[in-house]
C-alpha cells in the first residue's frame, strides 16, 4: 500500500510538471528570441538618421563603424546605386533576400550561417529604399533559456521529491497500524491473550483495530468460560464417584453392582456432556514451540508400560519397535503422552478382547513417525473418523457416546509441528494410525507425503518377516 501511494503521487507529480515546465519553456524560448530581434530593430534604427541625409560612401562608413553592431561586423547597409547595389560593412544575407525586402518594402529576418539576419528598409531622401542588415548571432537569440530549463527542472524535481516524501509519510501513516493489526493477529495466535491494538490511523484501519480488540475480548472471555466449566468436573463428579468408591468393594451380582454401574454410566454421561460444552467453545488450538520438546521414545515406552497391564489382563499381545533409541520432536511431553493415550484407549474400547496391537517408531531426517496399529475389524470409513465430532453416532468405527475428541487431540500434536494424521490398513489386519511428527515446522508435502507412506508399507515388512526387540509382554 506504500509503494503504491508513492507511485501514484509520482505519476501525477510528473506529469503536472511536465504539463506546466514545457509550455513555460517554450514561451521562454520565445521572449528570448524577441528580445533579441527588438535589439536588433533598435540598432538597424540607429543608421536611419544618416541614411536620411546623405549616400556618400565615406560618410555611410564613418556611420556604420561609429556603431556599436558595426564596429563587431554585425551591421551593414545596401544602398541601391546606378553602378549596381552597394554594400557598406559585411554582407551576410543573400542578394536575393535583399532585394526581396527592398520590393516589398517590410523587414524580414533571413536565416544565415551562425545565426539569423535581420533586414530592415529604409526610405533614402531620393525616394530609394535601402536595406540596413543586423547580423544576430545564434547565442543571442537562445540567450538565458539554457538557465531558464535548469531552473524549471530543478523546481520539477523538487516537486517531485517534495510530492513522494509527502506521499511517502502518509503511506507509512497508512501501513505502520496494518502492521501493528497483522503483528497482533499473530501474537494472539501464539497464545498472548493480552495483545491489543492501538485504536488510532485512517477511520478504516480504526474500525479494524476496535473490531480486533473485541474479538480478543470474547477469546478471553471463552477461555474464562472453559476454565469454569473444568473447573465444575469435580463437582459433577463427586458423588458419582463416591458411590463408585463405597460400592468398588461389593461388585456382582445384586443391588450394589447395579447401583455402581448406574453411577459409571451417570459418570460417562458427565464426561461427556462437559467435553461437548468445551469443545463448542474451544480457540483455535495455539503451535507448540520447538522448545517443549521431549524424547518420544521414552514417553512411548512409558505408555506402553501403563497399557501393558490392562493389555495382559485382556489377553492382548503388545509390541513396541523402535523405541530403543532417543527421538526428541517439538511437542510437550504432556501433549505427547495425552496423543498416545487416546490411540491406545481407542484400541482397548474399539476392538475385542484379545486382540493383539503395536507401536513402531520411524526415525527420518526431518520427522519422526510413530505407527500405531492393530489386529481389530478397522475403520470402515478414515475420512469421517478424522472428521468427526460428538455426534455421539457409531459412524467410525467407534461406539455411541463417543466424543471424537480422541483422533482429534492427535491431529492438532501432529498438525502443530507441521505433520498431519492419516488412517490406513494395517499388516496386522487392522487399523493403522500414522502419526507424522515435523522437526523442522514443515509437513510431508510433495514428495515427502509419498515417502511417508512408503516408510510405513517398508516398516510394516520388516515387521512381518523379521523379529524386533519388545518392550511389552508377548502373550
Amino acid at each position: 500500500m506504500r509503494w503504491a501511494l508513492v507511485k501514484v503521487c509520482l505519476a501525477v507529480t510528473a506529469m503536472v510538471v511536465i504539463a506546466f515546465a514545457v509550455p513555460l519553456g517554450i514561451v521562454i524560448r520565445e521572449l528570448a528570441s524577441d528580445r533579441a530581434f527588438s535589439d536588433a530593430e533598435r540598432q538597424a534604427a540607429t543608421i536611419g538618421p544618416t541614411l536620411s541625409i546623405t549616400t556618400d560612401r565615406a560618410e555611410l562608413t564613418r556611420a556604420v563603424l561609429s556603431t556599436e553592431p558595426g564596429g563587431q561586423g554585425h551591421l551593414a547597409v545596401h544602398v541601391p546605386d546606378a553602378e549596381g547595389p552597394l554594400d557598406i560593412g559585411t554582407r551576410r544575407a543573400t542578394r536575393q533576400d535583399v532585394e526581396t525586402v527592398r520590393a516589398d518594402g517590410r523587414a524580414s529576418v533571413a536565416e544565415v550561417a551562425g545565426g539569423f539576419a535581420l533586414l530592415q528598409p529604409t526610405a533614402l531622401g531620393s525616394g530609394e529604399i535601402a536595406v540596413v542588415e543586423v547580423y544576430v548571432p545564434e547565442g543571442e537569440v537562445s540567450n538565458g533559456v539554457a538557465t531558464a530549463w535548469l531552473m524549471l527542472a530543478g523546481v520539477g524535481l523538487a516537486l517531485i521529491v517534495g510530492s513522494v516524501a509527502v506521499a511517502d509519510r502518509l503511506g507509512v501513516r497508512m501501513v505502520r497500524p496494518a502492521q501493528r493489526l497483522a503483528g497482533a493477529a499473530q501474537d494472539l495466535g501464539e497464545g498472548k491473550l493480552s495483545t491489543r491494538v492501538p485504536e488510532e490511523g485512517p477511520t478504516e484501519l480504526r474500525s479494524a483495530a476496535v473490531a480486533f480488540n473485541s474479538m480478543a475480548d470474547q477469546v478471553v472471555q471463552l477461555l474464562a468460560n472453559e476454565r469454569e466449566l473444568a473447573a465444575d468436573l469435580s463437582h459433577r463428579l463427586r458423588t458419582p464417584l463416591t458411590v463408585l468408591r463405597l460400592n468398588a468393594a461389593s461388585l456382582g451380582e445384586g443391588p450394589a453392582a447395579e447401583q455402581t454401574r448406574a453411577a459409571v454410566q451417570q459418570l460417562e454421561h458427565e464426561v461427556d456432556a462437559i467435553i461437548r460444552a468445551a469443545r463448542e467453545q474451544r480457540p483455535q488450538t495455539q503451535g507448540l514451540s520447538a522448545e517443549a520438546g521431549c524424547d518420544a521414545s521414552e514417553v512411548i515406552r512409558e505408555r506402553m508400560g501403563f497399557w501393558s497391564a490392562l493389555a495382559e489382563d485382556e489377553g492382548r499381545e503388545t509390541r513396541v519397535a523402535g523405541a530403543d533409541r532417543e527421538a526428541r520432536i517439538p511437542v510437550a511431553r504432556p501433549e505427547l503422552a495425552a496423543a498416545l493415550d487416546a490411540l491406545l484407549g481407542n484400541v482397548f474400547r474399539h476392538t475385542p478382547v484379545g486382540t493383539a496391537f503395536a507401536v513402531d517408531v520411524h526415525h527420518s531426517g526431518d520427522a519422526v513417525i510413530v505407527l500405531v496399529s492393530d489386529a481389530g475389524p478397522g475403520i470402515a470409513d478414515p475420512q469421517a473418523a478424522l472428521a468427526r465430532g460428538g455426534s455421539g453416532s457409531d459412524g467410525a468405527g467407534g461406539s455411541v457416546g463417543s466424543t471424537g475428541l480422541g483422533l482429534d487431540i492427535v491431529r492438532r500434536v501432529a498438525e502443530s509441528t507441521g505433520g498431519d494424521l492419516r488412517i490406513g490398513r494395517s499388516v496386522l489386519g487392522g487399523t493403522e494410525i500414522r502419526i507424522w511428527i515435523g522437526l523442522r515446522g514443515s509437513g510431508p508435502e510433495g514428495g515427502r507425503r509419498g515417502h511417508g507412506r512408503r516408510v510405513g508399507r517398508r516398516i510394516g515388512w520388516r515387521r512381518r518377516r523379521e523379529p524386533r526387540s519388545t518392550t511389552g509382554p508377548l502373550h
